[in-house]
């Protein structure tokens, strides 16, 4: 018997559910990160998108820990001279918080046309109102 390599039409992707109201930030990243890449599965193969879709409510009660909320910076630059800005966690959270999540779970999946697939499979919330009902998403606990 040989080895079991997915398909890209075998593969059944399911909706979960994520509230983020009081999980921490990095450790929600870590465990979405995996969902979307399918390594919960035992059907994984890392060169097939095997990934489940992944909504995440109540993003504007993420928690961090320590102090990254003042130390924690983005940069952004435009290409020319003078053109870095940088943002802190804390005006992040408060102006686009669904770009502090789907930040640091790009960072953890693949940096090719499959991660950026993956990504595609995240869908952020600020509040607990989401517009994926007639997917049936199954609630996910994390543990913290």
């Amino acid at each position: 018997m040989g080895t079991y390599s997915a398909k890209p039409g075998e593969v059944e992707q399911k909706w979960y559910v994520v509230n983020a109201d009081g999980l921490v930030l990095g450790r929600m990243a870590t465990e979405i990160a995996n969902i979307l890449r399918g390594k919960n599965k035992p059907t994984y193969t890392p060169h097939v998108d095997t990934g489940d879709f992944v909504i995440v409510v109540n993003i504007d009660k993420l928690k961090v820990t320590g102090n990254k909320l003042d130390d924690k910076m983005y940069y952004s630059y435009s290409g020319y001279p003078g053109g870095m800005k940088a943002t802190s966690l804390k005006r992040m959270l408060d102006h686009k918080p669904e770009e502090v999540l789907m930040h640091a779970v790009a960072g953890m999946l693949p940096k090719n046309k499959l991660g950026r697939a993956m990504i595609k499979k995240l869908k952020v919330y600020a509040t607990a109102d989401h517009p994926h009902e007639a997917q049936k998403p199954e609630p996910l606990q994390i543990q913290m």
